[in-house]
């Protein structure tokens, strides 16, 4: 499908859908390949460029379009209900995207600790030490999901998967000072939930 999708992106790739996009929706409610598969070629390249910003990585992004349209597929009784089209393809990929990067974020924060007996073998490292080291890595992943929901969700975007404060503002409709308040109270909450516990003087510092 993918193969297909590109070879024929050029086709209709800027024609208006609100014309006949009832049209279409009716018909792929009604199991026919060949609409499903002109919505596809419409939408596919727009929707792959965009995931491709939030996750940063081709086949990733790749794997996450081609999901969104699986699931339109199987859920295509539905689609006669779908208001706009556009929007609705472009907010179930956003929508993968950041759960791809959640569990990503997830992953990142316990598979250190699967192996953190051999990573510190033979470094001389107490056992005291680790235990404070991994007690801290714990505080420090509580104060970030203890954060607001859009906070925590800025936050993750910035520090743990590296994008761009002028990514996310598009990503999120945001604006870039928005963002950056955001980024403020996330870091203040997390230094004062570190400082309390552990006994660490708060810094006030500008993250840009």
């Amino acid at each position: 499908m993918r193969s297909t999708a590109l070879a024929n992106s050029h086709m209709d790739n800027d024609r208006p859908l609100t014309a006949y996009s009832k049209e279409l929706l009716d018909q792929i409610a009604a199991g026919d390949e060949a609409a499903f598969r002109q919505v596809y070629c419409i939408f596919y390249k727009r929707l792959f460029q965009f995931a491709l910003a939030i996750v940063k990585t081709r086949e990733t992004a790749e794997e996450i379009v081609e999901d969104v349209f699986v699931r339109i597929w199987q859920q295509k009784a539905t689609m006669p209900s779908i208001h706009n089209l556009r929007v609705y393809l472009y907010t179930a990929t956003k929508n993968a995207s950041l759960n791809y990067l959640s569990k990503k974020a997830r992953e990142s924060i316990t598979e250190p600790f699967d192996h953190i007996h051999i990573e510190l073998n033979g470094s001389g490292i107490s056992p005291e030490e680790i235990l404070i080291t991994a007690e801290m890595y714990r505080k420090l992943q509580e104060a970030v999901e203890a954060l607001p929901p859009r906070c925590k969700m800025i936050f993750k975007l910035v520090r743990e998967d590296g994008l761009r404060y002028k990514e996310i503002a598009g990503i999120l409709n945001i604006s870039v000072n928005t963002i950056d308040v955001h980024m403020a109270i996330a870091v203040k909450r997390i230094a004062t939930a570190l400082g309390a516990e552990f006994g660490y003087p708060v810094q006030k510092k500008k993250f840009s």
